[in-house]
């Protein structure tokens, strides 16, 4: 029995289970993003998204790039991706808050 398979398993499990996590990595992997733009799409305070970015992070399920002044986050796992298209179907088209500034949204 290959326990470290089965624990390593669950943890994923466990981060798919917070429901604003299992949104941001719902953004994720329609396209990178940066924390304003999760901010906007959730409603969260930019604190709590850090902080679930962060745990997403050492989870090693999200990797961020830095490009500028702004850093964007996407998904590390192709595996994570079919699971969420697995789970949730297929990706809609990002979102486009009106409140968000970052690039994609501004532009």
């Amino acid at each position: 029995m290959n326990t470290k398979k089965f624990q390593k398993t669950a943890d994923l499990f466990q981060m798919l289970s917070h429901p604003v996590r299992l949104q941001m990595m719902d953004e994720l992997r329609k396209r990178e993003a940066c924390v304003c733009h999760l901010q906007a799409v959730t409603g969260r305070p930019q604190a709590y998204i850090s902080q679930q970015l962060r745990i997403l992070r050492d989870a090693d399920l999200v990797v961020d790039e830095k490009d500028g002044q702004n850093v964007f986050y996407h998904l590390r796992s192709e595996a994570v991706r079919m699971l969420l298209q697995e789970l949730l179907g297929d990706a809609d088209v990002p979102s486009h808050p009106k409140d968000c500034t970052c690039p994609f949204c501004s532009s």
